[in-house]
């Protein structure tokens, strides 16, 4: 039997070149070593945009679309959507119960994006309570693991306080503590130099129409001591020179030659590495769009996963609610 993991993303936009290097490409490989649940996380979306929830719909038939266009297949994996399994909201208020408020309060995302996000109102139950949500989309399906990045970790341990809070009170092992599959997941950072996001605006998205991405990286950061082009570049400090160890690797080493003995100046590297990146996107942009000429098909798939996810989820209440007494 395989292990089995969980992992999703939050529609509130286009997905991004972060994305595809940070996950989406690591799910591509992880499907044919797991039995995977990938989910749409349209209530996790809701906790940051229940304002203004007019495109979530779009979002997540758009976002999925990615999804399958990089290579996730219906065929190996369950990819669903996280409202249409209603046991999520049966688990988070289970156990919202037993979770402690001062574990909560700690957390060191929250307190993060309550200083950080200052377009949104996020002083909410609902915000606060998020990971108590993220633990139950986990332990619902009892995954044995999750993809994660380093940040990620002290939810993920969240999660595992929960589950033994649960298990110990109730005096029978319910939940499994899921480990961090902490597989190799290269960072990118945003046009300018600071995290990519959609909140900074700073990012290509997998769709970004090729004009606007060749825009976009002529206005990216360089190396702030190169002045000159006769000035030698310094490209272990340049964000553009990451960006070619991610998608040209095999012309990385020549570009740092050029750029140290200045034989090549910021404009023309950043010339060619938007072509790069055009090039690097266009089958899964090919893909999307053909996806996208039928929706009705990315809606049948969804469907056919959330039926599929509901069954497993279906079995892990029926054991709570037993637990919990509740009829």
């Amino acid at each position: 039997m395989r292990k089995r993991i969980l992992s999703g993303m939050r529609p509130t936009g286009s997905l991004h070149i972060g994305h595809l290097v940070g996950a989406l490409n690591n799910w591509v490989k992880l499907q044919d070593e797991y039995e995977c649940f990938f989910m749409a996380a349209d209530w996790h979306a809701l906790m940051s945009e229940y304002e203004n929830p007019k495109d979530l719909k779009e979002n997540l038939i758009s976002n999925v679309a990615d999804w399958l266009a990089c290579g996730i297949s219906p065929k190996k994996s369950t990819i669903f959507i996280q409202s249409h399994v209603k046991e999520h909201l049966e688990l988070y208020m289970e156990f919202s119960f037993i979770t402690p408020l001062g574990w909560l309060e700690r957390c060191p995302t929250y307190k993060e994006q309550l200083r950080e996000v200052t377009n949104r109102d996020l002083s909410t139950f609902g915000f606060l309570g998020y990971p108590v949500l993220q633990a139950a989309d986990i332990l619902l399906y009892k995954a044995q693991a999750v993809p994660v990045g380093e940040d990620q970790l002290p939810h993920l341990e969240l999660t595992r306080e929960i589950g033994r809070r649960f298990n110990s009170l109730y005096k029978k092992n319910v939940f499994p503590e899921p480990a961090a599959l902490l597989t190799e997941t290269p960072r990118i950072l945003g046009l300018d130099g600071r995290k990519m996001s959609k909140s900074y605006n700073n990012f290509i998205a997998i769709s970004e129409d090729p004009k606007i991405i060749r825009q976009k990286v002529q206005g990216m950061f360089t190396d702030p001591l190169r002045i000159k082009l006769s000035d030698p570049g310094h490209p272990e400090t340049c964000n553009v020179h990451n960006y070619y160890a991610l998608f040209a690797p095999g012309r990385k080493k020549e570009i740092d030659e050029l750029c140290r003995n200045a034989r090549i100046g910021c404009t023309d590297c950043k010339k060619e590495l938007a072509e790069i990146l055009v090039k690097s996107l266009e089958p899964i942009q090919k893909k999307r769009n053909e996806l996208l000429k039928n929706k009705r098909k990315i809606l049948k798939i969804l469907e056919q996963g959330s039926k599929r996810a509901g069954a497993v989820a279906a079995k892990t209440i029926s054991e709570t609610k037993s637990l919990l007494n509740l009829a």
